[in-house]
């Protein structure tokens, strides 16, 4: 009896893994919606613009980028976390996906069970900019500036929480400073926001403020990665510029709703990997600010279950909570 039941479950089991990889192949049977939860022009609308297109040639269906802003991300996130799990609506997230669980006190998604990893795609470091008229061309310029003007200088950043805000509220704690953070629904209102010299001082993602910032709209006062950036290299690190145990970055993953079966997550992995490996995409993705991970899905969910925890950390010691 027992033998025969073991053969039926072998038996269903094989009959999925071959249903699921037919229907990998004939995967995607429609157009793909890929939500990014920001306004356009941040940093993960950037990326994952480039990639959607270079899907919708693979696929040869078209996928179209759906952006749902607010909250920090958290509505875009819970629109996709109750998505079907079909594999036609995909979401790509920033670091809020791994800081939000230890920032609000209800979100609208589990980070370790409402989605399946695909990939961190790329990650990107984050850059402290000014508007050309502030007076202060460095960080240790800008520190000073600030403490001799009480009040008057504030940063922009693209939303509570985001690794770009977490990076300027450490810098005001580290540096004792006296401003505020204003929270943009993206990085690309923020960047607009010191542009427009509405906020003189910003913070956020490098991919869109490479073209301002080589343009002379912006300054560029300091990097937040370890080693300076190959997009920016005549800019410093948060660490040659005095201030060490500053480094953040901010990923940029694809993520697929919880139950999706496993062989439309590893053909979605294949392709996006094999788009970031293209000699063009690859130069294009890294002069705007990136670096290339394209984790496999395992790694990203190791990569997952780590952040949540180091920025619950951040947040906690930082005193930073939003209900």
């Amino acid at each position: 009896m027992a033998t025969i039941s073991g053969q039926l479950t072998r038996a269903l089991l094989c009959m999925a893994l071959v249903t699921g990889t037919a229907y990998a192949q004939q995967y995607p049977a429609r157009p793909v919606r890929l939500i990014v939860p920001f306004a356009p022009g941040g940093p993960t609308d950037v990326i994952a613009r480039l990639v959607a297109q270079r899907l919708s040639d693979a696929f040869r269906e078209q996928v179209v980028v759906d952006n749902r802003a607010g909250a920090g991300g958290n509505i875009g996130m819970g629109i996709a976390s109750n998505a079907t799990p079909d594999g036609h609506t995909i979401i790509v997230v920033s670091s809020s996906f791994v800081v939000n669980p230890g920032l609000y006190s209800k979100i609208p998604y589990d980070p370790y069970r409402s989605f399946a990893p695909v990939s961190n795609m790329a990650a990107s470091p984050n850059v402290f900019v000014a508007h050309p008229s502030v007076p202060a061309k460095s960080i240790p310029e800008l520190i000073k500036l600030v403490q001799s003007n009480p009040k008057k200088y504030n940063f922009a950043t693209p939303g509570i929480g985001t690794t770009p805000d977490l990076s300027a509220v450490l810098l005001k704690l580290t540096a004792k400073l006296d401003v505020a953070t204003i929270p943009y629904a993206g990085a690309g209102p923020a960047v607009a926001s010191v542009v427009g010299n509405q906020v003189p001082l910003g913070c956020m993602a490098m991919p869109p403020t490479v073209p301002q910032i080589q343009g002379g709209r912006l300054r560029a006062l300091a990097v937040t990665s370890a080693k300076r950036s190959p997009a920016l290299p005549d800019v410093p690190t948060m660490a040659e510029s005095g201030l060490a145990g500053q480094e953040a970055d901010t990923l940029q993953g694809m993520l697929l709703p919880a139950g999706t079966p496993r062989p439309i997550v590893q053909r979605l992995y294949s392709e996006v990997a094999k788009i970031l490996a293209q000699p063009d995409m690859k130069e294009r993705v890294v002069g705007l600010g990136f670096d290339i991970v394209a984790s496999k899905p395992e790694q990203f969910a190791a990569q997952i279950k780590v952040e949540v925890a180091k920025w619950a950390k951040v947040v906690k010691s930082a005193g930073i909570k939003v209900e």
